[in-house]
Formats: structure tokens, sequence, C-alpha cells
């Protein structure tokens, strides 16, 4: 690539075969290096048959993939929505839920991603995928005690994943029949007690291990790891170790905090923003807001990327009335780079490397007091960029020299940058150096603790960061558990919890027996779909504490139980009163959120009560007052406030100002609580990132724009023009041309893993698409099965799924065979 982009280029349409699919044409099994026949399927796991719907609805209608033109969000979402509103029978109800979106005290806060609320009291601060999934949620469809009569799980686990979660939302505690193999109803109580009398008896504490999606609040946070703490684990794994573990890291070690330092006023004041390994358009849509203004004054705003996705191009913002009505658009970028996937390491250093040669010539262009006073390790930082020849960046990257030279001039013309990244840094055997580039980088001008400049890593789930501020983390510190033992009267267990990776290896070689989940979708958001489904197979109990049916409720332990939950738009009523609860956004702002609804069934109880009810039941001689914790949560949040730094006073911040509090952030002020008092300069080796095999394609799972997480709403990707077709594989038009596939050809996918072993999948679509060369694309789940229980990194244990090493051939013959 030798210039900067800003335009989305996609495969031209072409004639597709309308054929209904063959559904006993079965793809090669994932175990290898040999194949094994029908006894090797997980049960309770989807037939791996392929089918365009993927995990998404069967279909047998045309697919289709045609370059997108059109604007991100504006009326493309309107409608989107609107229909989605129409689907599921609320119109009325969904628009007025939409209102009470995102504001905080008398609304509740968005379910999906954890893009910060407006600060100026917008009226409609949501996005088309937020609609999506509160919709979902308020569905009027049940499954309820009559619906698990009539379908056993046999039978369920041959739908697809789109048609479990449609069922509706769950409405009593069911618990897992071995006898009938269906789920029946169990009391409250009955159900409190087999978990409790199950704990009790575990020969050790760290045989169980206790799971925590991002949506979970920070008060049912608190309890939950309360409770695996007072039993004596650590054992607290979560997505963020799948998602964001390394950026965690990386920060930790660079600058003391976990976290970004940046708020959506530094946004608003940057005169540059690089966004890294982001599809703003589907992930964190409200950030296209940020975007437009952004551009409008006049900043410099940079996508990197190996896709030009629709949000790098222009948006229509939603709430903007007279935009929409004029269908005037916004431009979302001022220059698009494809970099090599991984290849975001060597595009920053060069970024670097320029600032430091431009420095030679004027030594204003680095904060030289900065740098002398606040950090540590510069002088051996500059020796290694010195020491980098420009031919390596230029190879590693993917990026001409010219480009670069042209972002290391955006850079030095910046008074104020932020550095935005998300899963296309992390997710790599390299995730940790990349994010502590980022902050090599922005430490060079003094781009950390002023206004408008610092790292801001992009979270994904409503409030993944919240769980991990509130103690969801299996390697705790010193000083968290000293207070919490103090405060909460416990003896907090030192030893290291086990995070995902780490779990779904228990599991498979019997080293844990019990799993809980609350919420999520852990065998089908977990990497090596197969092995994670035999692990939990081996357990002997598992819990999923959910709203919907799905894949998880299928592939169970020997006993199971299904707890279902409250959602964040539904009234929580306890003995005090209607309670609300808390999230912390993606830049460390802390609100209330009060959901307003009735709640989908009599039976169902709040995520804090269903804690509690389990705590109590495995320790019934708990200090710890469980019960008159769950009756008012003004009083759990007091409890938090005694531990948490940053909390004091918690319930007065959450009601005293209506948009919340934000947490203090020492980084935020250059003070950093590093080992050295500064920040530190991180050394890394540039990562050899092009395969030595010409013939290895890297892949990178991605999530569809009609999708959130695991949940599929559709078969559509609309802003990568593709209809009906989930099964799929994006490749570069001239990778294809060398390997003989033509457009839509059925291909077969072979992934070798870190030990040598391959995983397939067959009969997938080979579509061509705007990436660099020597690298392809598809959805997750669906592709997550390609990945071995070692594929992930050695930095911060997170699954490779942006990184797998693919060979990809045409389909030569059917395959017969069920894995």
């Amino acid at each position: 690539m030798d210039e900067t982009t800003d335009s989305l280029h996609g495969a031209k349409d072409v004639p597709q075969d309308v054929r209904p699919h063959d559904m006993t044409e079965h793809v090669s099994p994932a175990s290898a290096p040999t194949q094994p026949g029908p006894a090797s399927r997980v049960p309770g796991l989807l037939p791996i048959t392929p089918r365009q719907g993927g995990y998404g609805p069967v279909t047998d209608k045309p697919w289709s993939q045609h370059d997108y033109h059109h604007p991100a969000a504006g009326w493309g979402a309107a409608m989107s929505v609107g229909h989605v509103l129409l689907r599921e029978h609320e119109l009325l109800r969904g628009s007025t839920a939409m209102l009470k979106m995102n504001h905080p005290v008398k609304g509740f806060d968005c379910p999906g991603c954890a893009w910060p609320d407006d600060q100026h009291g917008l009226k409609l601060d949501l996005c088309e995928n937020g609609v999506k999934h509160t919709t979902w949620e308020m569905t009027k469809k049940r499954a309820g005690r009559e619906f698990f009569a009539r379908h056993s799980v046999t039978e369920l686990a041959g739908w697809t994943d789109f048609d479990l979660e449609n069922q509706g939302r769950l409405t009593e505690p069911m618990v897992y029949d071995a006898d009938t193999d269906h789920y029946v109803p169990i009391g409250w109580d009955d159900a409190f007690r087999l978990v409790g009398t199950t704990l009790q008896n575990l020969p050790s504490p760290d045989l169980a291990s206790f799971y925590t999606s991002g949506r979970l609040s920070n008060e049912a946070t608190w309890l939950y790891q309360l409770m695996a703490r007072e039993l004596g684990t650590n054992n607290l794994p979560d997505c963020s170790n799948m998602c964001h573990e390394a950026s965690g890291r990386a920060l930790k070690a660079a600058i003391g905090t976990g976290k970004g330092t940046c708020d959506l006023e530094d946004w608003d004041l940057a005169d540059a923003i690089f966004i890294l390994g982001v599809n703003a358009s589907s992930n964190a849509p409200r950030m296209l807001t940020s975007l437009a203004e952004a551009t409008k004054r006049g900043a410099q705003v940079i996508h990197v990327n190996t896709f030009v996705e629709a949000a790098e191009t222009r948006t229509i913002v939603p709430h903007d009335i007279l935009d929409m009505a004029t269908f005037r658009t916004t431009d979302t970028s001022t220059g698009n780079v494809q970099v090599r996937p991984g290849g975001d390491l060597a595009m920053l250093r060069a970024i670097a490397k320029g600032t430091l040669e431009a420095a030679a010539g004027d030594p204003t262009v680095l904060d030289a007091d900065f740098l002398a006073d606040k950090t540590h390790g510069f002088d051996e930082y500059r020796s290694l960029l010195e020491a980098t020849s420009w031919d390596e960046l230029v190879r590693e990257s993917g990026v001409s020299q010219k480009v670069l030279r042209k972002l290391t001039d955006i850079y030095l013309r910046s008074e104020r940058t932020v550095i935005s990244w998300c899963l296309g840094v992390s997710q790599h055997e390299h995730g940790v150096d990349t994010a502590r580039e980022i902050v090599n980088l922005l430490l060079l001008r003094g781009n950390i603790g002023r206004p408008g400049a610092g790292p801001s890593p992009v979270r994904g789930h409503s409030n993944v960061q919240g769980n991990r501020t509130c103690g969801i983390d299996h390697n705790p510190s010193d000083e968290f558990l000293d207070k919490l033992s103090e405060v909460c009267n416990i003896t907090a267990p030192r030893t290291h919890g086990l995070d995902t990776v780490k779990s779904i290896k228990a599991m498979n070689e019997g080293k844990l027996t019990v799993f809980i989940g609350m919420g999520g979708n852990f065998v089908l958001a977990a990497p090596d779909t197969r092995y994670t489904a035999r692990g939990m197979r081996k357990l002997d109990l598992t819990v999923q504490v959910s709203t919907k049916l799905n894949r998880s409720h299928l592939v169970h332990g020997k006993q199971a139980l299904i707890l279902p939950c409250l959602t964040r738009t539904e009234k929580d009523m306890q003995s005090a009163g209607p309670q609300g609860v808390t999230v912390e956004d993606a830049m460390a702002m802390v609100h209330l959120s009060v959901g307003k609804r009735r709640p989908a069934s009599s039976e169902l109880r709040s995520e804090p009560a269903i804690i509690a009810g389990m705590a109590r039941a495995a320790l019934p001689d708990s200090p710890t007052p469980w019960e008159w914790l769950v009756r008012d949560y003004d009083r759990i949040r007091d409890v938090m406030a005694a531990v948490l730094p940053g909390f004091e006073g918690f319930n007065h911040l959450i009601r005293d100002n209506h948009l919340g509090f934000r947490i203090p952030q020492p980084a935020r002020e250059r003070d950093f609580r590093t080992e050295s008092g500064r920040a530190e300069f991180s050394l890394a080796p540039l990562p050899k990132i092009i395969p030595d095999d010409p013939e290895v394609l890297v892949l990178q799972t991605m999530r569809s724009h009609d999708q959130w997480n695991t949940t599929i709403y559709s078969n559509n990707d609309r802003y990568r023009g593709v209809k009906n077709l989930r099964e799929l594989i994006f490749m570069n038009t001239d990778d294809m041309a060398d390997r003989g596939i033509d457009e839509g050809e059925f291909v077969d996918i072979a992934c070798t893993s870190v030990d040598g072993s391959v995983r397939s999948v067959s009969r997938y679509r080979a579509v061509g698409y705007n990436t660099p060369r020597g690298s392809a694309a598809g959805y997750m789940p669906e592709m997550n099965m390609l990945m071995g229980p070692l594929d992930f990194s050695s930095q911060s244990d997170q699954p490779l799924m942006k990184s797998l090493q693919v060979k990809v051939t045409p389909t030569r013959s059917e395959v017969s065979l069920d894995g």
C-alpha cells in the first residue's frame, strides 16, 4: 500500500448458487492430525454440517456480497432498528425504552458496549446494536417448563444457536434430569442447596471456577468475588481474559494502572486520534459521534486496520435530526492505513523512529522535561529505535515508508494525541508488547497526563472494566486482598487462580469439577470449541446464570442448573424497595442503572440475590450478612467503599451527580504507580509476524455487524455487504487467484496450532475483499474451532483469535463425517 486511503472497497456482486444446502455434507473434524469419525462429536455441540447461516438462522436464501457505499449509522441503522422492533413486536415499548437507555439514575445502562455516556445530557445516546441487544432481551417470547418438557437436551443440541436464543426469556430455575435428558423445574432453595452442598464437599475450593461475563453489575461482581474468596479460591476467570487482558497488563507495567487515562473530553480536545484494530461501526457505534465531531473541528483521525470498515469512512449521526433529515454525512476519518495482522507494533515503532529522527533537527519535538522527570528507560529505547531499520519496519507492518512518514508528520503536528485500540491489537502473541509500544510513542511527546492526550483502549462488553475494578481478578494484588480480609472479616486466599484458558485446561485434566458462569455463553466464546466442550462435559456440576437459552446450557456437567436472572431493563424489587446497580464504562466513569420494566417472570431473581443464595448455601457459617446486604444494595456499596480506592462515599457519588463519578486515575495526574515511580519504556523486540510458508495466511476471527459477542441476530453483515452467509472466509483477491480459488467457491481451511496439530473446516465460501495480501478473516464463533488448546499468548494468556495460521484450498470432495 503506497498511500493512505479513504474509500471502502470490496468484492463485486456475483451470481449465487441458490440450491438448498445438503444437510448431510460435513466438515473435516477439528481434531488433527488424524480425522476421527462420528464418535468424536461432543454431546451438546451443534453438528458441524456446513450451513451458509453458520450458527445463525437456518436459511436456503441466496447469499450475496457487494460493496457497501453508504455512511455508517444514519438511516441504515434506523431501518435496521425498526425491523428488529417490529420482529419482536416491541415497537411501542422498545421505542420508549430507547428514551431511557444510557440515562443514569432515571434510566438503565445499555447492556451492549462500554462506550461512555454523553456528558451533556443527550436525549438519544444510543446505537443500533444497543437497541438490538436491549430489544432481544425485552422479547415477549418465553422458554418455560412447557418448552423444556417438549424438547430434550439431545434434540436442542441440533438447533442453531440463533434458534436457541430465539425461544425467549428463561422463566424459572431448571435442573438437568439425566434419566429423561430434559431440564425440569427446581425451586430456588433446592437449587441453592445443590450448589452449596457440592461446593462444601469439594476436597479443595480450587476445584471450582467462577466465570464472569462483562454484563455483571459492580454490586453483583463484588458479591461474586467475595463468595469465591471466602470459599478459598481466586479462580475467577472472566471475558476480559479473552479480550483486553493484554491491554491491562501492558498499561499496568507501563504507567501503573490497568486502564486508559482518557475521557470523552480528551477525545473532544485531541488534535490527532489514532484508532488501531477497532471496528467502531459494530463494536462501539456511539464512538462515531466522537469521530464525526473530531473531523468537523479539523482534527486528524487515522484508522489503522486490516479492513477499511464502514466506521472509517463517513456517518450520519442518528441523534442529529438535521443531518438525518437532509442525509448530510460527516467524515469519520482523515486517513486509513491497512497493516498486516499484527503489524501495528512495527507501524508504531516506525512513527517513534521518525519522531526521534525529527528531534535530531528540532529538539523541541520531544518533551525533554517530561522524559527526564517522569519516565524510565528512554535512552535504551532510543538505542532500540536507532538499531531498527526502516526496511524491517516496512516489511513487518506491511505499510510503505512513504505512508509511515506521513503518519509521523501527523503525530509531530499534533499538540495533543489520543491513541485508541481494541482486539485487533490485543489478540496476538505480542499483544502486551504492542500496547506498551502505544505508551512508548505517547511518552516521547508527553502525551500522557494532560488534556486531550493519552492511551484509550476500547472495552467491549458493558461492564467488563467494572468487573475487574470490583474484584474479578485471578491474580489480585496483595493490597486488595489485605483490605478485603480486614473489612470483610475473611482470610482471602493468596494463591493465584485460574484464568479462562487455564480453567479450560484444568477441566480437561480433571482438576476442576465445578463451573459457575455469571452470564455469557462460555462454550462458544472460548477458543477451541470442542476442547472447551469436552472439558465442560467432565465436570460434576455446571451452573449457568442466564437470561436466555444458549449452547452452554446444553454442554453441561453431570449435574446442571440454569438459574434465570433479571436484565438491566427490569425492575429489581428487594425488601427495601426498588434497587439500582452500577456499571463502569471504558473511561472509568461509574454511574447508576435502574430498570423500570416488569420482569419477564415472577420467578426471576436479581444477580446479587442469586449470588447471595448460593453463598449462604455454600457458607452456612459465613460472617458475611448475605441476606441483609441484598435487601438494600446501598449496603453492598458501603462495603465496597471501605475496600476499593476511589469509591469512598460510593452511594453519595452516584446520586450527587446524575452522570456518576470518575474513578481517580493517578496516571492521569502523572503519578505513575510503577516500581520506579515513573512511566516505563518497553524494549520489546520486533515480532516476526510473516509466516515462513508463503501458502500460509494469517486469519483473524471477528463478529459480523448483526451480532453481539456470541449472540447472532441474523446471517447478514450489512457494513461488509454480506447477506445470508456466515460460513465464509474473506480473502485478498490476488491470494485467491494464486490458489486457484474463484469468487464464492467452496474452500477448506486448515489451521496449524502452536503444538503442530491441525484443525480444519470445510465448504466455507471464499469471498474477495479489500484486505492485505497474506491475510484473511472470518466470523466467530464458527471459526473458534480452528484454535488449539495451546493457541494463546505467552504474554497474556489471551487466545490468538487474530493470528491463526491457515491454508485455504478449494474443496475437492465431500466428507460424510460428523465431528
